[in-house]
């Protein structure tokens, strides 16, 4: 196993844009195709329910009615109505907004963080880099970098648990516990973390990871290139282990057929060289791992086949 404490799993999306399947896919099709704004519903045996990014809420019309905002909103056409924000997900599954303790911020871009003022109890999770990258950019140059500042709370920083602690080698957290449990990783940097016994090989394509809640339940990995800090998570449920993957990928195609954007796609990138090489990092994670569940966040046959249609999926 990747992980170790076993969660509960549940995949949504808010609203979706379009663009021509060949921006997302080598030799796709020019047709506009959907790209759901996918997010993950976790619930932890002892930190309770929890978001993974947002997917995006009727204040991205908002933040996008005016120059230079609107230029988002005309380059990614999005399709969103008020049933299909993460709030009401929720309600699906029988748990309301407050009941949300954290949301973890794959990276800052508008689809991802557009209803994080939904749930204003909750605590933000995410890598320092990525939140650095985008807070102090000028009007255009945010644009330009998918990041809508307005769609933050006012008290974002206040809320913040960035995950400031250094990775740490899979092999050292695998079935990782924590006596106690109690703390994210940036709470409990510096504990001694105490394993199985089970000796695992080094075969994960990313060597390092961060054990968010210090149990190695949630391990987030560095898949920055499409946008700076991006985080994915691995986690299991009682079933199947799965890799949240964020925008590594915009399709399953991609990763199976080993099929990268198309060149133009990298004018939106944080970092090609990076964007390259945690692709064929997935590409291996894919080959040397079957089993595993990769979830890119815009990949409408992962929702079809393993997402929650208002029912419990795992």
């Amino acid at each position: 196993m990747l992980t170790s404490t076993p969660v509960q799993l549940y995949l949504g999306a808010a609203g979706y844009c379009t663009h021509p399947e060949v921006l997302t896919l080598r030799g796709g099709s020019i047709r506009p195709v959907r790209f759901p704004a996918g997010f993950a519903c976790i619930i932890h045996p002892v930190h309770g329910a929890m978001l993974l990014d947002t997917g995006y809420s009727s204040r991205f019309f908002d933040e996008t009615a005016r120059l230079p905002n609107a230029l988002y909103r005309y380059i990614t056409p999005v399709v969103y109505q008020e049933q299909d924000s993460a709030v009401h997900f929720l309600k699906r599954i029988g748990l309301r907004a407050s009941d949300i303790r954290y949301v973890i911020l794959s990276h800052f871009h508008g689809d991802h963080i557009a209803g994080v003022r939904d749930f204003p109890q909750a605590q933000f999770i995410y890598l320092p880099q990525a939140y650095d990258a985008v807070r102090s950019l000028g009007p255009l140059a945010a644009v330009k970098a998918g990041f809508l500042s307005g769609l933050l709370p006012d008290d974002f920083t206040q809320r913040s648990l960035p995950l400031t602690g250094r990775p740490r080698q899979w092999t050292e957290v695998r079935g990782a516990k924590v006596d106690g449990g109690t703390g994210t990783e940036a709470e409990v940097t510096g504990r001694t973390l105490t394993g199985t016994g089970a000796e695992a090989p080094r075969i994960l394509p990313w060597d390092e990871v961060y054990d968010i809640f210090g149990d190695g339940s949630l391990l987030g990995v560095d898949v920055s290139g499409h946008a700076a800090g991006m985080m994915g998570i691995l986690l299991r449920t009682e079933q199947h282990e799965y890799f949240l993957c964020a925008d590594a990928v915009w399709s399953s195609r991609a990763f199976r057929e080993q099929r990268r954007p198309h060149a133009l796609a990298g004018i939106i990138m944080s970092d090609r060289r990076k964007y390259r090489s945690n692709f064929d990092k997935l590409v291996q994670l894919h080959q040397q791992f079957p089993a595993l569940r990769i979830v890119p966040s815009h990949c409408e046959e992962v929702l079809s086949d393993w997402g929650t249609g208002g029912t419990t999926h795992e």
